[in-house]
This record gives C-alpha cells, structure tokens and sequence, in this order.
C-alpha cells in the first residue's frame, strides 16, 4: 500500500482558498478557543448548539465537530441532529468523545454518536481511543491517565470498527486509517499543560478536513496532526512566554501565522508503525 501524501503548505493553501465554514457543537470550557482556532487556520467558524436550528445550520457549512466535554440530554440531541445534517450534505463529519470511558453516560453517548453518524474522523486521548476499541483505559474526568504501548493497535481497530480515521492525542499523536497507523512527531510538551488543546485539534481536524476534501480523510487527518504540532513547537520556541496562560496566545498566534509562513511540508514527521 502507498501512504497518503502529507503536505502541510499545500493543505493550508487549500483551507485558505476554501474559506470553509465550520459549525462546532462543542463544550463550554473552551469554545472560544476552538472559534479562534478555526478562524486563525482560515476557516469561518460558527458555533450553532441549538437543536431549533443546528441542522439548517449544519446543511450550510463544510464541516461539523462534535466535542461531547460537557455534554448534557439536549446536547446529545443536538449533537445527533446536527451529524445527521453533516451526513446528508456529504461534508467531514469529526467527532470528539471526550470522557469516553470515564462514566457509563458518557460512553454512551460516545458510542451512540459513532453508531449511528457516518463519521469522517474520530478524535480522542490515547485512553478514549483505548476505550472505544473496547480495551482498558482509565479515563480521570476527561484527562488520560496511565501507559499506553497499544495505542496504534487501538486506533487501528476503531478505523476498522467505525470506518473512520482515528486520531488518538498525546505526547506523540497516532492516526490511522482501514489499513494502516502512522505516528505524528511534532508538539511540544507545553500542550498538555493548557486546556483546551484537544478541543482545538478536533476543529483542526474538522477545518483541514474541508479544505482538503471529504474523500481524503486520512490527508487531511494527517496534515492537521502535523500542522497542529508544529504551531506548538513555533509557540514553544518563542521566548516571550512565561507559563501556561502565555503560552496558549503565543500558541494561538502561532496557529495564525502558519498560513504566511507555512512548513515546507511536515511529510518527515509522519511514520507509518502499523498495517492491517
């Protein structure tokens, strides 16, 4: 099998040209972040969370993101009807499962957004990937806690289960497709230190995913791990920040100038460690 071409100038070239609107049904933590996010990669972001006229909204952007952190009764609804709108206009569909695994709600809900949406991509921690592949994982609230040296395997198996590409989030990124898991090398270990950060790679995931094509979602999945790493690593080498408050604007900021001075291409911070 050939791997997927990884091109982080040329996928920020397309979101850029694309301008996609982006509607982001997400928790209330850390919604202005994921707004900024989208909008510094060149997206329009819209965070339409009210069943009364998420699907009309849905039916009208390019993608959708599906972030369950504070998830509530009229939330899942919500977040059904606006994947079901995702489906029907044939746009990238992400969905987050935010603290899949630590209560018998939330894997649920997990599980009945993934069953029941056609979904583009899937994004969680090494544990919420763990747990959607049905093995042990200890989830703390929403934080991963403890080791995990199958992860691939894991992401590998909710590719196949879910005929999604799975993204699982941590100190080194795995992203797999049906046939194949690759590990992203880029971040920096700052990341994990400010809220917020996997919220902002799931809409990363979504804006790259519009702008890089519905049909090429292991691409774009790709091309968005890397983008997003690497935005961490500019943050972290720019000394003007003090802590993790800094930190997150310097990262913000890093985000929005990715698109006038963009990688050259990422592609040497992708393996392949797994196949089918």
């Amino acid at each position: 099998m050939s791997d997927p071409a990884v091109d982080v100038a040329a996928a920020l070239g397309a979101v850029g040209a694309a301008e996609p609107l982006v509607n982001s049904v997400t928790n209330n933590v850390t919604v202005n972040d994921v707004a900024n996010v989208t909008l510094h990669w060149g997206g329009l972001p819209v965070m339409s969370d009210d069943e009364r006229e998420v699907a009309e909204m849905v039916a009208g952007a390019d993608a959708c993101l599906l972030n369950m952190g504070t998830v509530d009764e009229a939330g899942e609804a919500t977040m059904l009807a606006a994947g079901e709108a995702a489906n029907d206009a044939g746009v990238p569909l992400v969905v987050d499962p935010v603290g899949m695994g630590a209560t018998p709600t939330r894997t649920r809900v997990g599980s009945r957004l993934l069953e029941e949406l056609d979904v583009t991509i899937v994004k969680g921690n090494h544990a919420e990937i763990s747990a959607l592949a049905g093995e042990d994982a200890e989830v703390r609230g929403v934080e991963s806690v403890g080791e995990y040296a199958d992860v691939a395997e894991a992401a590998l198996s909710c590719a196949r289960e879910y005929g999604a590409v799975a993204v699982a989030s941590g100190e080194t990124d795995v992203v797999a497709g049906p046939e194949a898991a690759y590990e992203v090398s880029a971040g920096d270990e700052m990341m994990g230190r400010v809220v917020g950060t996997g919220c902002m790679l799931g809409v990363t995931l979504a804006t790259f995913g519009a702008g890089v094509g519905v049909e090429r979602p292991l691409e774009a999945a790709l091309s968005g791990a890397v983008a997003f790493g690497l935005a961490g690593e500019r943050a972290a080498a720019d000394g003007e920040w003090n802590g993790p408050a800094s930190y997150r604007i310097a990262f913000l900021d890093a985000v929005a100038g990715m698109r006038s001075d963009p990688p050259e291409s990422g592609a040497d911070r992708v393996e392949r460690v797994l196949s089918a």
